[in-house]
């Protein structure tokens, strides 16, 4: 039986990573450095921002000390901020997708984004009452695809459904990366190819999907093992 779902947000609910692509890129030319659009979604993406940085850094042959990275971070998170003010980011359809789970199952949100990214956006669409539980880039030691923010976000819901364990979870991500750490935590996983074509994510879900109108209880139910 399926008891739980648990929604990535970047590339599932919100449709902002041309923006923190646009964010990335903006403050790294401060500092010298060039990121390509193809660089940002082949090689980055599924990193939290303080990985993403010293990703890039490294790749481009340099250092940044821990002070650099926190000024980065904090200079990415102004700039995607300004970047969202005047515009809605969800995806179509990921409003009902949200509301139609929240009605059939317990949710949570496991995410490599920042929390304040992630409740600036949810209180702007008035969905945060709808996800008590929001793991975020803070809560774990490790980011996506280490398994740790898809076992928080179960111990998390345990709360809700006690005796909870991944298995009886579903998982929806758009990426490999986000798709791993799922299933690596036991999880039960959905594709969404909102990023990523569906021939390069079917390898690593239990169900591909298009469109968010798909994504429904009757499916989550169906991958019960």
């Amino acid at each position: 039986m399926i008891r739980a779902v648990v929604f990535d947000f970047d590339g599932v609910i919100a449709n902002s990573e041309p923006l923190h692509f646009r964010a990335y890129r903006d403050v790294l030319v401060e500092r010298g450095l060039t990121l390509t659009e193809r660089d940002y979604y082949d090689r980055y993406l599924g990193y939290d921002d303080i990985g993403a940085f010293r990703a890039i850094a490294g790749d481009n042959g340099t250092t940044f000390t821990d002070a650099d990275i926190a000024d980065l971070v904090a200079r990415k998170a102004v700039r995607l901020e300004a970047l969202e003010k005047a515009q809605s980011v969800l995806f179509p359809g990921a409003r009902e997708a949200i509301l139609r789970m929240a009605a059939a199952f317990p949710v949570a949100i496991a995410s490599g984004a920042l929390k304040p990214e992630i409740l600036r956006v949810l209180d702007h669409e008035g969905l945060r009452d709808v996800f008590p539980i929001v793991v975020s880039a803070e809560d774990t030691p490790a980011s996506k695809p280490d398994p740790a923010p898809y076992l928080l976000a179960v111990e998390l819901l345990t709360a809700r459904v006690p005796g909870l364990v991944p298995t009886e979870c579903v998982a929806i991500e758009d990426s490999v990366w986000g798709l791993q750490s799922a299933r690596t935590g036991g999880l039960r996983t959905v594709a969404i190819a909102h990023t990523y074509p569906a021939a390069d994510l079917v390898a690593h879900a239990d169900a591909t999907i298009a469109h968010l109108d798909a994504f429904t209880p009757a499916l989550v139910s169906s991958l019960a093992s």
